[in-house]
């Protein structure tokens, strides 16, 4: 029953999309295997548009305190929502994230942790990293262009503004699992992959990537794809 309903939804949303906002999508997923789709995060109206432009049902990893109301909580975490406790690593919510990826499925995950205040791309977080080490699933890179416009943090009403969502080339990383008991190594992997990612969105959008790279660490000067490659 949730699929179809989530069917309906995809169909509403990327109709108002496309009558309101000129939409757009450019690329596209994977059609089979459990894929991590990383995008940049401007609006609350992130999770529909993106969610329209795949032809494949998503689940989302997103804050567990945007939806307090309890009906209305397990109702969207039936449709796909995964409550994220922000401030701590949500094991329970990276479970069921790694659980579905294994099972071939899509999930979606905004790498800055939140969404942005002033339109620029924030400092990426190290859960993208802790995904890709236990899954070895591709992620898919994705902009969301038009959508800080539409509505930006603070804004009450919507704003008739172009949108396109950019897919990019999907990326296999090539290290490996870092050892469990080396924190060390586990740490390098995970700033490896989010700043890998974290680029990858920003040049999809032509916009400059953060000053930062991963939760106050400088940006490294060597490429930040070395260890990572597209794949075919």
């Amino acid at each position: 029953m949730s699929g179809f309903v989530y069917g309906i939804l995809w169909v509403l949303a990327r109709t108002i999309a496309r009558l309101l906002f000129r939409y757009r999508i450019e690329g596209e997923l994977p059609r089979t295997g459990g894929v991590l789709v990383a995008a940049n995060h401007a609006s609350y109206v992130d999770i529909p548009l993106l969610g329209c432009g795949m032809k494949r049902r998503a689940w989302y990893l997103g804050r567990s305190d945007l939806f307090p109301v309890p009906v209305l909580n397990g109702i969207l975490q039936s449709l796909g929502w995964i409550p994220l406790r922000l401030g701590r690593l949500d094991r329970e919510a990276f479970g069921k994230a790694i659980s579905l990826i294994q099972a071939g499925k899509v999930v979606v995950i905004f790498p800055e942790g939140g969404r942005t205040l002033d339109g620029h791309l924030r400092q990426p977080k190290s859960g993208i990293g802790i995904i890709v080490s236990q899954t070895g699933c591709p992620v898919v890179p994705a902009y969301l262009k038009g959508t800080f416009d539409v509505l930006p943090t603070g804004a009450k009403w919507l704003r008739f503004r172009p949108v396109t969502v950019k897919l990019g080339a999907p990326l296999v990383f090539e290290k490996g699992h870092p050892k469990e008991h080396d924190k060390a190594d586990a740490k390098r992997f995970y700033q490896l992959v989010s700043r890998t990612v974290i680029t990858q969105i920003a040049a999809l959008g032509n916009v400059p990537p953060p000053m930062v790279g991963h939760e106050g660490d400088p940006v490294l000067p060597e490429r930040p794809t070395a260890d990572a490659r597209n794949a075919e």
